[in-house]
């Protein structure tokens, strides 16, 4: 037997309802690459058996009694970095201390559906990939290095030579909201583009995640509706369960338009249809920024924007939390940089 075979990730499941707990390791023992460590109803038992069991991945909830997941992912991250799972009620409500977890440093999080757990089956999958792509986060290193990183420098337009009419398309998954929190403050509030951000996210979570963005930009920040005329200095975010494409309009104009996303539980919006409506939109005036995430969504919009004479940038693997997607394009040679995040907003304002 090899030693991949004998090594498997071993997961804490920590949640307060015993049916749910068990749901969970049901989903975790029935893969062969991954073992239940232990199972914790509360934040003081998961830190106990954090300590006692020594975890690879820990799957954690939000709301417990005794101590709720936002305080044991707090303690953890400052005590034994790990990677961490949350898991979110699919509300409007659980979007909040999501996004306060993934700032935390949680990589990722699954949103329970809302007949959860009858419907449990819906997120099987999910659950799995994300513990697996999670095990391979060195979180411990991602935390020295935000500890390291200055904050991020506000840049100024050089207007001479300015050209306008462009769109940039940010494409991001597990590990996006960081990223993208320390990507947009750097941005001008004057930026001479239109800006879209595609962040894979359900839908109840993206309009308090455009909010949170906004608060901490310069730019504006909203979340985008459908049919309305893109505006250059204004970030969109894409709602969650929406994909977004591009329409010319009369007078030169071109407006977005929100459709039924096609992509899977947990993967949309797609980076893919943006990025390819762009290019066939905006053409060469089109810069397309693959950012961290799991899979491999946004290497073909890359592969697009290129095609058609645009630019294209993935993020490095040192600054990514999740290297797939960035990855995925890079091995295509897809991208015409390779940049880390906190030189993406400069090259971005560089090329208008």
């Amino acid at each position: 037997m090899d030693a991949r075979a004998q090594k498997k990730i071993s997961v804490l499941v920590v949640d307060d309802s015993a049916l749910v707990r068990q749901l969970l390791a049901d989903m975790i023992s029935n893969d062969p690459e991954l073992e239940v460590a232990g199972l914790a109803r509360n934040g003081v038992e998961a830190i106990k058996l954090m300590q006692e069991l020594d975890p690879a991945v820990i799957t954690m909830d939000i709301h417990m009694p005794e101590l709720d997941g936002l305080s044991a992912l707090e303690y953890i991250m400052k005590k034994s970095p790990r990677p961490v799972v949350m898991l979110s009620a699919l509300v409007r409500q659980g979007a909040v201390p999501t996004l306060k977890a993934l700032e935390l440093g949680a990589v990722d999080f699954i949103a329970k559906p809302s007949q959860f757990p009858t419907s449990v089956s819906l997120i099987g999958e999910e659950v799995v990939a994300k513990i697996k792509a999670a095990a391979g986060v060195q979180v411990r290193m991602v935390q020295e290095r935000e500890r390291r990183a200055k904050p991020p420098r506000k840049l100024k337009l050089n207007k001479e030579g300015l050209e306008g009419g462009k769109v940039v398309v940010l494409g991001a998954s597990a590990g996006g909201p960081k990223a993208l929190a320390e990507l947009l403050p750097a941005m001008p509030e004057d930026l001479p583009a239109r800006m879209v951000i595609v962040q894979h996210m359900p839908g109840p979570f993206s309009g308090p995640f455009a909010k949170r963005l906004n608060y901490k930009s310069r730019m504006t920040v909203r979340q985008a509706a459908d049919e309305e005329v893109l505006k250059e200095g204004e970030a969109l975010v894409v709602p969650g369960d929406s994909d977004m494409v591009f329409e010319k309009v009369h007078e030169g104009r071109i407006r977005s338009r929100l459709l039924p996303t096609v992509a899977r539980h947990g993967a949309s919006p797609v980076i893919d249809v943006t990025m390819e409506s762009a290019a066939r939109v905006f053409g060469d005036r089109t810069i397309g920024v693959l950012l961290t995430g799991m899979g491999s969504d946004g290497a073909m919009g890359l592969g697009m924007i290129r095609d058609a004479g645009g630019y294209t940038i993935a993020q490095d693997e040192a600054t990514s939390m999740v290297f797939g997607m960035p990855k995925a394009a890079i091995d295509m040679e897809l991208a015409s940089e390779v940049l880390p995040i906190d030189r993406i907003a400069e090259r971005v304002v560089s090329l208008l």
